[in-house]
């Protein structure tokens, strides 16, 4: 087993912020993989896990220092439909923090592994991640995302990701549960208009996370960049806690044609305002590649008050 890093994820933002990695899907699509399947990225867990490392020692190398893992679209029910057994799909979820554990291991510095918990919409592959309000209760959703949290926390990653919540109702189910694991995590929504995609008002959002002492941050993701900081701010000023912002490029994604439009507006300079709000991970999401995120981690490195001590991306 790869060694983790030197000091929690916690301590570390206590520094000084953190570069999160890109968008896993559009490294995974650079490298020739066909993620044009229910599981998306989850599926090369089964079948193609050298690629997923590979991405992630992509990030690695550009800089980053938090690395997500594929389990955004993993679910039992998914592997199941694909004839994958409840016990191999446990191990399949342990194996994503593995593979993101030995990419980081390929530096001499610390980077830290986030098992990323996806909202049940973008386990039904439809869009609805971006709509939440699934008609489930919460008691329901606590039901979904339960063998999930306890498979991807028995394998010993450094923090949850709650991410790319769009709706309170499932917020309130996984923070419940995230509490009862003994690990850090972050919750991250996914907003548009200054709402959540459910069209909640931000600052009732994140009160929710207010008096959990797991939650280590707060903020957004898989998002236009142009929400971030004001939905930082909010975060911040509500929870008390920093924030952690990754949007995506700007683009769109259109589930109906299953493609992205529009324009990239993602830049690494965007992050100085992001930080001024208070955030302490930053990253980037869907459509922001490596590149980018050497970019970010450049204008970190050496930065007063940087965790990574400097260090190079080796």
């Amino acid at each position: 087993m790869t060694p983790g890093p030197s000091r929690p994820l916690a301590d570390a933002l206590a520094e000084g912020t953190l570069v999160l990695d890109g968008g896993l899907s559009n490294q995974l699509e650079a490298q020739g993989c066909d993620l044009s399947d229910a599981l998306w990225s989850a599926r090369l867990l089964a079948d193609g896990p050298g690629q997923i490392e590979a991405a992630h020692t992509a990030y690695v190398r550009a800089g980053a220092q938090v690395l997500i893992t594929a389990s955004y679209q993993a679910s039992h029910e998914g592997f199941e439909r694909r004839g994958i057994g409840w016990d191999q799909a446990t191990r399949l979820f342990a194996r994503s923090v593995e593979l993101a554990r030995r990419a980081a291991g390929t530096v001499d510095r610390d980077v830290w592994v986030a098992a990323s918990v996806g909202p049940y919409g973008a386990v039904t592959a439809d869009g609805a991640e971006y709509r939440g309000r699934y008609g489930l209760t919460v008691r329901e959703l606590q039901r979904f995302h339960r063998p999930r949290i306890e498979a991807l926390a028995a394998a010993g990653p450094d923090a949850l990701a709650l991410e790319t919540v769009p709706d309170m109702d499932e917020a309130r189910a996984l923070l419940r549960l995230a509490g009862e694991y003994g690990l850090p995590v972050w919750l991250s929504y996914t907003v548009a208009g200054g709402r959540t995609r459910a069209g909640q008002p931000l600052d009732e959002a994140f009160a929710l996370a207010r008096g959990h002492d797991e939650v280590i941050a707060a903020g957004v993701n898989c998002c236009d960049p142009a929400e971030a900081e004001a939905a930082a701010r909010t975060a911040v000023a509500v929870t008390g806690k920093p924030a952690v912002v990754y949007p995506n490029s700007g683009e769109r994604w259109d589930a109906g044609d299953g493609g992205w439009t529009g324009t990239a507006t993602f830049t690494p300079d965007r992050a100085a305002s992001w930080q001024q709000a208070g955030a302490r991970l930053v990253g980037g999401c869907c459509r922001v590649g490596p590149e980018a995120i050497a970019e970010l981690a450049a204008a970190r490195r050496g930065a007063p008050g940087d965790p990574s001590g400097g260090a190079g991306a080796g």
